[in-house]
């Protein structure tokens, strides 16, 4: 009896591999030609939603709530944002608390990994679009 997913498997496998490799970058997409590129808060909400901490590749459908952005902030000569929320669906009960640190370097965007301590002590402010990008109730 053979067990290999033949061509079924391997399409499988190449949709699997290029959804978490398009979760795996760091910068955001640059827009098609002639289309808008959006205010700077909807291009953070959109590549704050291509990372797994955001439920990128999450099998289940989550739903984000109560999102704030603080910045901008100067730390080291760095222009940094910071975006919290509280994403429902993957756990039973409590929400997770998903948090990541975006990097404008003039405007071109990117997600710093283990900077989570530059995020202590700025003022934040709702951020409703991500909220809406994720499809939750505005």
């Amino acid at each position: 009896m053979r067990s290999g997913g033949g061509v079924w498997g391997a399409a499988v496998l190449a949709t699997w591999l290029a959804v978490w490799l398009g979760a795996c970058t760091a910068t955001s997409p640059l827009p098609p030609p002639g289309a808008a590129a959006g205010t700077l808060r909807e291009r953070i909400a959109a590549l704050a939603l291509g990372q797994v901490e955001f439920g990128s590749v999450s099998l289940l459908p989550v739903r984000l709530e109560h999102s704030r952005l603080a910045g901008p902030f100067e730390d080291g000569g760095r222009r940094l944002y910071c975006v919290k929320t509280r994403m429902y669906g993957r756990t039973f009960g409590k929400p997770e608390r998903p948090k990541i640190v975006v990097r404008d370097e003039g405007g071109a965007l990117s997600v710093l990994r283990d900077e989570d301590d530059v995020c202590e002590g700025h003022r934040s402010e709702p951020f409703p679009e991500l909220d809406t990008a994720a499809g939750a109730p505005a």
